[in-house]
């Protein structure tokens, strides 16, 4: 008998019923529909929701994930599909590791991706840990990523829909975490089959819309958020260009992103400016003509390497990349550095790179995931 075919579908040598999986539950249709097929397969399902604001204020957010409709969402799908459900207090540890971190980056005038920063330190860290210590084999998620076994153990890949691919949000995924991990939903077609299987087991959240906005920021007002965060944090300073010319006045450094056009309060020049610097330190905004968004060089630090081998053993290598979650993979020359460090050549310059961001190692050919970093102000 082959040794594939003494697997189940999780990869165990063992019935399904002695499999312990431990699904993270938002409460939305993707993480619900990953729960219900596990449970019809008969594995040992436990559903697990992380409660990351006040439950009775959370209520009131619309598009916010892990608030108070969602957790409410999630015990009903386990309810209904006969499995435990834990709701877990993780609000401390979410603001901690994540929207102050946030808060901070901007006012270092970074544009960050707290998404990521969630993964990485509470649902793949903290969350995972306590799925061991519920004994369970595996932790199942309804992420659009695939993972695929290699020659050397379990690899990253890309989802199958590349509409739906989250592998930007999920490049931090170390290979201690990749082993336990399971994406069910990543070899999907499209989101049209997640939802027909969410009809199909019968959820009460099969039409529930997506959320779409960062999920402590659900109407996008970031500055808002921080000046909640950081009172005194929006101070005016001045709009100048490249040559230091005063433009105009704005009302905080917070209130701008790297590439931004409009907004900018100072109509009636000859040519369209835009964003390309914020310096914090003199409260200065820089704005500029679009090429000189261009850039070719992208200096990355907290290297997490996903390839075959060591990263030091990168010297230099071909690869493609993403600088942004909704841009393709473009080409680029990948160069290690000491330290968990990488330069980037851009075969094509990008506009708006931004130091916050992640950029995104791929293989150059194929859907597998080589790992990634962050993009920051050092050469």
């Amino acid at each position: 008998m082959p040794l594939d075919a003494r697997l189940n579908s999780l990869g165990f040598a063992k019935p399904p019923a002695e499999t312990r999986v431990v699904v993270a539950m938002s409460g939305g249709v993707d993480s619900s529909v990953v729960a219900a097929e596990l449970a019809g397969e008969g594995y040992d399902v436990v559903g697990v929701t992380l409660q990351l604001y006040d439950h009775g204020a959370a209520l009131a957010k619309k598009g916010a994930c892990c608030a108070g409709r969602d957790i409410h969402d999630a015990r009903r799908v386990a309810e209904e599909m006969g499995f435990p459900h834990y709701v877990l207090d993780y609000e401390n540890v979410f603001r901690d590791a994540v929207i102050d971190e946030f808060a901070e980056s901007y006012l270092a005038g970074a544009t960050p991706v707290p998404c990521i920063r969630c993964n990485e330190r509470v649902k793949f860290r903290d969350l995972l840990e306590t799925a061991k210590d519920l004994d369970a084999d595996c932790m199942a998620t309804g992420h659009y990523i695939q993972r695929k076994m290699g020659d050397a153990g379990a690899e990253l890949h890309r989802a199958a829909d590349a509409a739906r691919d989250q592998s930007y949000f999920l490049f931090s995924t170390t290979r201690e975490q990749l082993d336990y991990l399971r994406f069910p939903l990543g070899h999907l077609p499209s989101k049209a089959e997640t939802r027909a299987l969410a009809v199909k087991h019968g959820l009460p959240v099969a039409d529930k819309p997506d959320s779409q906005d960062i999920c402590f920021v659900p109407d996008g007002d970031y500055a808002r958020v921080i000046e909640k965060l950081r009172p005194g944090a929006a101070e005016p300073g001045e709009i100048v260009d490249p040559e230091g010319r005063v433009l105009g006045t704005h009302r905080g450094v917070i209130h701008y992103t790297i590439g931004q056009r409009r907004g900018l309060g100072i109509g009636g020049l000859a040519e369209p400016l835009y964003v390309v610097r914020l310096d914090v330190d003199t409260r200065r905004v820089v704005v500029g003509p679009k090429e000189m968004l261009a850039t070719r060089t992208v200096p990355v630090r907290e290297v997490n390497w996903l390839g075959d081998g060591g990263f030091e053993d990168v010297a230099e290598r071909e690869i493609t990349v993403k600088v942004r979650s909704t841009r393709p993979p473009a080409p680029a020359i990948l160069r290690a550095r000491p330290g968990g460090l990488a330069e980037v050549e851009l075969l094509s310059p990008e506009q708006g790179v931004s130091p916050g961001q992640a950029c995104v190692f791929y293989a150059p050919e194929g859907s597998r995931i080589l790992g990634g970093g962050w993009i920051w102000r050092g050469a």
